[in-house]
């Protein structure tokens, strides 16, 4: 009975995840794009991926991939802003949704397999960290200490 009751469980979860990713595509197919935070445009392509090149004014740019309708991106939202706010100058904050026809070239990019996954980049763009799934922001403030950030 209990096997039953897990292989049901188990369905659901499947079936729930696949109604979110379809909603997912269909907000792609109405054109959300992707963005550096603070609303503006991080770039249609990933040859216009400023996040990946050299930026002396920042230590660190700490990139989210994940989707505005996956919950546990959307729990990474507050985070991302909180980070933005008090490493102001020292971080740069990117997200792409990975869903949209702007965002999937990064998914390709950066080899992403689940979201939401985080990757920092040091001053000279290069991959130090990468991290799947929600990064509860204590873990991600010592991911940036790494590189000598401090607020």
């Amino acid at each position: 009975m209990n096997s039953r009751i897990a292989v049901a469980a188990a369905l659901a979860i499947a079936l729930f995840t696949g109604i979110a990713c379809s909603q997912d595509k269909k907000d792609a197919a109405a054109g959300r794009e992707t963005r550096v935070r603070g609303g503006k445009t991080a770039g249609e392509a990933p040859g216009a991926d400023t996040s990946t090149t050299r930026d002396d004014t920042y230590v660190v740019t700490f990139i989210e991939l994940g989707s505005d309708r996956c919950i546990p991106c959307k729990k990474m939202q507050p985070i991302m802003k909180e980070i933005e706010k008090e490493y102001a100058g020292k971080v740069r904050v990117v997200f792409h949704d990975i869903y949209t026809p702007a965002g999937k070239p990064y998914a390709q990019k950066y080899g992403i397999r689940i979201i939401p996954t985080q990757v920092f980049l040091d001053k000279d763009g290069k991959e130090y960290f990468r991290h799947e799934g929600f990064f509860p922001k204590d873990d991600l403030v010592k991911v940036l200490e790494q590189k000598g950030v401090r607020r």
